[in-house]
């Protein structure tokens, strides 16, 4: 029996390879937040990459990220932070076998995200949000150590600050789609300490999604701040993958 189970944690492991990892920034951030992450995956031998979004649409945001997707090979675990939940949730490739949601948002369809940004009252110290005159939305700079990233460095909060991209209206206040965490396997990490997206509406979302839920005492960019909590629920999606590519084999081998 033990001898078995070896044999079958050494498949899993080398079927994890065979994954590819892709990961969707939030509003006001590009694909340096997921560095951290990166790094730790892609020295466990993962293929990880990246998806940049312009933040200009859902539907441009959808597109972008489809086009990253076309450029990996085999089952693709998806992971997106904040905004970017309703964009993997637009995810086209049917070789998108689970999703992993950062303290993301996940509206369901007909909603839009400001309905479930919104949901409940904010933090209290969540920053007032308005668009400018380009119908873009900036975080303020105040915000990145007061709401964003209160539990990172100096260093690192002036990073965000310096590599923010707003976001458009355009991404927030159109219904979204049929969600795909209604047909494919879910995860979410709960922040505890988030102060832009409130923990109890997280637990909703996740609860509404049939997620598989951890919470930690995190803020909301966990990317940076803590990187293998994030790291560990992702680990929880390959190797469920990778038990789903391995089932057939193993039923061949019990004579099934």
């Amino acid at each position: 029996m033990r001898a078995m189970q070896g044999h079958d944690v050494m498949s899993n492991r080398l079927a994890a390879k065979d994954v590819s990892v892709v990961l969707a920034h939030g509003a006001w951030a590009d694909g340096s937040s997921w560095a951290r992450v990166i790094t730790a995956l892609r020295a466990e031998g993962v293929k990880v990459s990246a998806a940049p979004l312009p933040l200009t649409s859902l539907a441009d945001d959808a597109a972008a990220l489809n086009r990253s997707l076309d450029r990996t090979k085999g089952p693709i675990v998806l992971a997106g932070h904040a905004y970017a939940g309703a964009v993997i949730a637009l995810a086209r490739p049917e070789r998108v076998k689970a999703l992993v949601y950062i303290t993301a948002l996940a509206p369901d369809e007909g909603e839009k995200v400001t309905d479930v940004f919104y949901r409940l009252e904010p933090h209290p110290q969540a920053p007032k949000l308005a668009p400018d005159n380009n119908g873009l939305i900036w975080l303020p700079d105040e915000a990145i150590a007061t709401a964003f990233a209160q539990h990172a460095s100096a260093a690192d909060q002036a990073l965000l600050a310096a590599v923010q991209r707003p976001i458009s209206l355009n991404c927030i206040t159109v219904p979204a789609g049929r969600p795909l965490w209604k047909d494919v396997p879910s995860w979410f990490l709960v922040a505890e300490d988030d102060r832009m997206i409130v923990a109890e509406t997280q637990r909703y979302m996740a609860q509404r999604m049939k997620a598989k839920t951890k919470a930690h005492a995190v803020d909301h960019t966990p990317s940076v701040t803590a990187p293998e909590a994030v790291v560990d629920i992702i680990h929880e999606a390959i190797g469920a993958v990778c038990q789903l590519k391995l089932a057939p084999a193993r039923y061949r081998n019990s004579g099934a």
